[in-house]
């Protein structure tokens, strides 16, 4: 973390950030994001996380010609009918990341790498072991100024995952992190209070 943003500023103030500007993330920030991914723990201290780094043309449109094929299915009937003024406005952030994610300067994509190709629901077997790091990268990202928001719907065809980013067959995409500068503005984040979700020994 930099030292003009503590590790609680950061937790509190690390919004999804969806509408991200096009201008180049320096590489040696992308790598400090992988490096902070990288000390999260692991199941059995495997340490079988693996990321792919996206910033080629071609390649952020592959991604995000698999993502608008999974996302504009899923999010059509929330388009068509929001349930509210609150979720409309998450709405057209997803569907402007929909439409712009192959402008957006770093697409970084979390694998797990198995033993053997997994297949269906066995992809998602060892996922607890790729999440902490996610984490760790979202709020690195956040403390170099940067915007990120995690998605997994361009990742449901793994096979064709695989093929775009030449994965070994051993490996399994579990999210895609678009990460640049953001075009809004960083604030705190909306949460249920802490007394509706914590009990103490028992519910």
């Amino acid at each position: 973390m930099s030292e003009q943003m503590s590790l609680n500023e950061a937790m509190y103030n690390c919004r999804a950030m969806r509408r991200l500007e096009s201008r180049e993330v320096p590489e040696a920030d992308l790598i400090q994001l992988i490096d902070a991914a990288n000390q999260a723990p692991s199941g059995s201290n495997t340490q079988n996380a693996r990321w792919v780094v996206v910033r080629d043309a071609s390649q952020k449109q592959k991604l995000a010609d698999l993502n608008r094929k999974h996302a504009e299915p899923y999010i059509a009937p929330q388009r068509a009918n929001p349930p509210n003024e609150k979720h409309k406005r998450l709405l057209d952030a997803v569907i402007w990341q929909m439409d712009h994610m192959h402008e957006i300067p770093a697409l970084i994509v979390a694998c797990f790498d198995y033993p053997e190709k997994v297949e269906g629901l066995g992809v998602y077997r060892s996922a607890g072991s790729v999440w902490p790091g996610i984490q760790n990268l979202l709020l690195a990202a956040r403390s170099l100024g940067l915007g990120a928001a995690p998605t997994t719907l361009a990742l449901r065809d793994q096979d064709a995952v695989r093929e775009v980013l030449n994965l070994p067959e051993t490996f399994a995409a579990l999210c895609l992190i678009p990460v640049g500068y953001p075009k809004g503005k960083f604030g705190p984040v909306s949460r249920k209070p802490v007394a509706d979700v914590m009990r103490f020994d028992r519910w």
